[in-house]
């Protein structure tokens, strides 16, 4: 089967596309029959194509890719919707990202006793206020004088 698709031109990190008709079998670099346009997405999609040919091949049986047809459809040589190019994520991945099944596969713990201990030891801590207090009592006489100075 005969495929219309695009074929990697130009240097590295500045693509540019031919349109090529190729054996589906083949990678698209490899045995173009022929050349039927141009497309580089990054000088303001500047796409040069050769209708006649690219309709005639169609009529005779040659399928386009998505991309390739997506580009038909916007320059209005193929009539339709645009196909979604996005990748798409498997069904199996998808079932098993869902929340129902996350739910249903996490271990269900228990709290532990331990963490129960010290929340309720926490309550029974004295206020860090009270234990300042206590603390400013023990100091001696000269070390008050002192921090009551650099305080002012």
């Amino acid at each position: 089967m005969l495929k219309i698709r695009l074929k990697r031109v130009g240097r590295k990190h500045d693509p540019s596309y031919r349109v090529v008709l190729t054996d589906s079998r083949k990678a698209a670099s490899k045995g173009e029959k022929e050349i039927l346009g141009t497309y580089d997405p990054r000088r303001n999609n500047d796409i040069k194509l050769n209708a006649d040919r690219i309709k005639e091949w169609m009529s005779k049986g040659a399928q386009a890719s998505d991309t390739v047809y997506n580009l038909l459809v916007n320059l209005k040589i193929v009539d339709g919707k645009k196909r979604d190019v996005r990748p798409t994520i498997k069904v199996a991945e998808k079932e098993l990202a869902t929340p129902e099944v996350v739910k249903e596969t996490a271990p269900k713990e228990e709290p532990k006793a331990e963490a129960v201990e010290v929340i309720e030891a926490k309550e029974e801590a004295p206020v860090v206020e009270e234990v300042a207090e206590e603390v400013v009592e023990e100091m001696t006489p000269e070390v008050k004088e002192e921090e009551s100075k650099s305080a002012e």
